[in-house]
């Protein structure tokens, strides 16, 4: 278990009092839309953009406080949790780490007040994982950067008000901020996804870009911003455990109450197995992610690699099978529309994908692994 301080226990306790309160009722109601109350409240309460500098609204504390956040509210209410993963370990994360102070003044403080979200735009129809294949890029034109390209299965577009968006330039691999307020941006179509998620794909044809809004670029640029994307795979892992942890409160709760040949279905063997094997795996997930966090923070909020694609990789796998278990429990009844493990199940499939596949995982911790073995004790 982990040992928290004062301040990260209160934070904790604070995050749960209110998820319990206020967002339970309307939890697993949303339909893929986003929780625009209770953004607002975290927002009023002062628990939005926590990892966020406090010139910007934030609350100056660290990706660690900001992911126990993730997990406070994700075991009531998954979608929020989900808004918070986006808005405290995504794009603002990069924003506030590679931002110039123009654009960290124009959109961070929207952000941690709640009324603007920042999206991520990465995959291209013929680039997914293999990001040096994308084709959407900047060039220098009559002494103005150019932007022209296309990006797909972009998450929350429609209530962004900006985006960060990988693109390529001619001395290498990047990122800038594009507002969705320029010429030039055009929105194709919109998917939605297994957990009723709409993504976007959208063209972006000859749209100038001012230079602050470059994020990173040269020799070093994609390098600065795999840094960011590690943060993103550790709270993708933290989202992953607070679904897990949702869904074994759900299943415990049903297998003391559910009867069956006389007793709970609780009381037998076989399902007390499943409860037992459920959280061992969610306890050694949540080990391996938050000794990632701890790990950055003592690095200068830098993740570690390794540590990050071992947490992703992990929890990914574990809530799929967590989850998938905690609906066999329910039998019949978790299997319907609506119900909690029912969504809960689609929801767990995506921690598969987002933010890396497990493959890409597996073949960043054998590059680690091949390159400096196994890390040492000391």
């Amino acid at each position: 278990m982990l040992s928290l301080s004062d301040e990260q226990q209160l934070v904790v306790s604070a995050l749960e009092q209110l998820a319990e309160q206020e967002f339970a009722d309307d939890a697993f109601t949303w339909n893929g839309e986003q929780p625009t109350e209770n953004v607002k409240l975290l927002a009023k309460q002062g628990f939005l953009g926590i990892n966020i500098a406090e010139e910007y609204g934030g609350g100056g504390m660290s990706e660690f406080e900001a992911m126990l956040s993730i997990e406070a509210v994700g075991r009531v209410c998954p979608d929020t949790a989900e808004y918070l993963y986006n808005q405290q370990m995504v794009a603002p994360r990069a924003i506030e780490m590679f931002g110039s102070e123009a654009v960290k003044d124009k959109y961070l403080p929207g952000v941690t007040a709640g009324t603007d979200s920042i999206a991520v735009a990465i995959s291209e129809p013929e680039a997914g994982s293999d990001v040096g294949s994308m084709h959407t890029h900047v060039e220098e034109r009559d002494g103005q950067l150019i932007l022209n390209g296309e990006k797909i299965w972009v998450s929350h577009i429609e209530d962004a008000t900006a985006a960060v968006v990988w693109v390529k330039y001619d001395d290498g691999l990047g990122s800038l901020v594009l507002d969705f307020d320029w010429d030039g941006i055009e929105v194709a179509q919109h998917y939605t996804n297994m957990a009723d998620h709409v993504q976007t794909q959208f063209y972006m044809e000859d749209v100038v870009v001012p230079e602050e809004h470059v994020l990173t670029r040269g020799k070093d640029g994609f390098k600065n911003q795999l840094k960011a994307l590690n943060w993103e795979r550790l709270g993708s892992s933290t989202l992953s455990n607070a679904i897990a942890r949702c869904a074994i409160d759900h299943a415990l709760e049903y297998a003391q109450q559910r009867e069956q040949f006389g007793q709970p279905i609780g009381d037998f063997q076989g399902i007390e197995w499943k409860l037992a094997d459920m959280v061992k795996e969610l306890e050694g997930s949540r080990a391996l992610t938050y000794r990632a966090a701890v790990n950055a923070h003592e690095r200068g909020r830098i993740p570690d690699r390794l540590d990050a694609s071992l947490a992703k990789l992990t929890s990914g796998e574990m809530v799929e099978s967590v989850v998938s278990e905690a609906l066999q429990i329910h039998g019949a009844n978790g299997y319907q529309k609506e119900h909690p493990l029912e969504y809960l199940y689609r929801l767990a499939r995506g921690r598969r994908l987002a933010a890396g596949t497990d493959e890409i995982q597996k073949n960043t911790i054998a590059s680690v692994l091949k390159k400096d073995g196994l890390p040492s004790l000391t």
